[in-house]
């Protein structure tokens, strides 16, 4: 049976629980970290006054905070307790100075406390977090990869929002709502997703497992700019193994393969794979060398250099191509700011995402093979990068991960 837990240093309980209740707690302390607790709304503004006549002063004179101070005002933030003019001006100064490794593990850490982890009665998940603001530049299929990981005998699950500034393009939500997957799940339904051997794979929405930082989305669509939170709500791992959690996610710009390696410890992830992927996501180009950073078991921290003649792959495109007729972002002489049908990348990637699990040959299918072949390496089911490939092309071939992925 599940169960629900706090993830290691949180206070949480339940997904979809009230994540700040902690009944049988000492009052003013996280049994989790030892940290000393705020009573939610008690001197939320006296502290942000604090913390931003230190961090919003400029290049020059602007002073970092410690973890606790990052910790406690990002959860004054997400408590509500903080003026919404005052949490975004917290949020764009830390962007603007540059967030610290502590501020960065504050942030997670408050986000870890109201997040609601639930423990799945399966010894080891895969958990799947590509960037929650989407893609639109390329169609991402990477939602299907969970079905595809479970047809390898891996249960695994992805993560995310339906939209999210400032892209707000196709998410694993809306891609996977567009198939007819379900995309608000329950924490017992995923559970029971995870467990059930016909299925292995589930999708697990912010919104149910951490309602608090959800309602940050209008917010976060204000202030424009990426805050830390863009960085941190990928590791907040939902869902648990009950012995082993690994988890996958992607980057772009090299400093940060370093920052989720430590985030991903903070969190107690038994191992993490950083992918220096397309857009930021957890599958790299199709076309070109690139980079992924691991650790397992806590320990030996290393990156290793990719291609993807290894996997057997051979394309003229980094990624699926958008197709004509849909506003997205193909050139960097395109306007960032201008339209994004989000909504209608989401579709037609849905759509290249069932083809991929058909059979059809591209770089759909290239991609699930890819990024599904780093992920079974990763965790031991293949030594090499050719044999997990063949792993997933059988499981492609045959019908299996359609099938887990029909599986409701």
């Amino acid at each position: 049976m599940a169960t629900h837990e706090p993830a290691p240093g949180s206070g949480s309980a339940a997904i979809g629980a009230d994540p700040g209740a902690n009944p049988g707690a000492d009052a003013g302390t996280d049994p989790g970290s030892g940290i000393e607790a705020d009573t939610p709304g008690a001197g939320g503004d006296a502290l942000m006054r604090s913390i931003i006549q230190r961090i919003a002063t400029g290049p020059e004179l602007s002073k970092d905070i410690t973890r606790d101070e990052a910790r406690r005002g990002m959860r004054a933030v997400l408590d509500g307790a903080v003026d919404p003019v005052r949490a975004a001006v917290f949020l764009i100064a830390l962007r603007m100075k540059r967030e610290t490794d502590d501020e960065n593990l504050g942030v997670l850490d408050a986000v870890r406390e109201t997040t609601g982890t639930v423990t799945a009665p399966v010894d080891e998940v895969v958990d799947l977090s590509d960037p929650y603001n989407g893609f639109n530049r390329n169609l991402p299929v990477s939602a299907f990869l969970p079905a595809v990981l479970a047809a390898c005998g891996v249960p695994a699950v992805s993560h995310g929002v339906e939209t999210m500034g400032p892209k707000f393009g196709a998410t694993h939500h809306r891609v996977l709502a567009a198939s007819g997957a379900p995309v608000v799940s329950p924490p017992a339904e995923v559970c029971a997703r995870l467990a059930d051997p016909e299925t292995g794979w589930a999708y697990c929405d912010q919104s149910v497992f951490n309602p608090k930082l959800h309602a940050l989305a209008g917010l976060r669509s204000l202030i424009v700019k990426r805050p830390a939170l863009t960085t941190v709500e990928v590791m907040a791992g939902p869902v648990r193994g009950r012995r082993h959690t690994h988890v996958v996610t992607g980057y772009v710009h090299k400093p940060y393969a370093r920052i989720y390696l430590r985030l991903a410890r903070e969190a107690g992830f038994d191992s993490a794979l950083i992918v220096r992927g397309i857009e930021g996501g957890i599958i790299p180009s199709l076309r070109q060398n690139a980079k992924v950073w691991t650790y397992r078991d806590g320990v030996d921290e290393h990156d290793v250099d990719i291609s993807p003649a290894e996997p057997g792959i051979e394309q003229s495109v980094r990624a699926v191509p958008l197709p004509e007729g849909i506003a997205g972002y193909r050139r960097k002489s395109d306007d960032a700011g201008g339209e994004i049908d989000g909504a209608a990348i989401a579709r037609a990637a849905a759509q290249a995402g069932l083809e991929a699990l058909d059979g059809a040959p591209g770089p759909a299918r290239d991609s699930l093979v890819y990024g599904a072949a780093l992920v079974l390496r990763h965790v031991g089911r293949a030594p090499r990068l050719d044999e997990a490939a063949a792993m997933v092309r059988a499981a492609l071939d045959e019908g299996r991960a359609r099938a887990r992925f029909e599986r409701r």
